[in-house]
């Protein structure tokens, strides 16, 4: 199945355009710039496959004119502002019951481990009674 640009659908586009920020100009000239919703499909292919981004298909354009359209929306907070857009309009559409929440996490040991071990500080003298005293 061949991904397309337009598996951005109309309605989410209208909430991500108005926050993505305008193109810099290139006094110079250099190769027109990948248009914001092709590069947001790609950008969402490569999310969603997790392949390299050199890995993308062309037709979203080249891989690193999107990590850098990736990158420049990043640090614009545009990332953020979908989100928060999105759980709007889904709490909007269906409710979001938040009385409690779950976090799930693990913990592995590095591979390699540490070569030096840091002291660990005390707190406080603890005055209380333990089974060595």
């Amino acid at each position: 199945m061949e991904a397309k640009f337009e598996d951005v659908p109309d309605e989410v586009w209208k909430y991500v355009e108005p926050w993505l920020p305008a193109a810099p100009s290139h006094a110079r000239g250099g190769r027109a710039r990948v248009d914001n919703r092709r590069a947001l499909a790609g950008i969402v292919y490569r999310l969603k496959t997790g392949c390299q981004w050199k890995a993308i298909p062309r037709q979203f354009g080249s891989g690193s004119a999107l990590h850098r359209r990736f990158q420049e929306w990043a640090e614009a907070g545009v990332f953020h502002i979908f989100f928060a857009e999105m759980v709007h309009y889904y709490d909007n559409r269906v409710g979001i019951d938040l009385k409690w929440c779950s976090l799930d996490s693990a913990s592995v040991k590095a591979p390699k481990g540490g070569t030096i071990r840091a002291p660990i500080r005390p707190i406080a003298q603890n005055s209380a009674q333990n089974a060595t005293s």
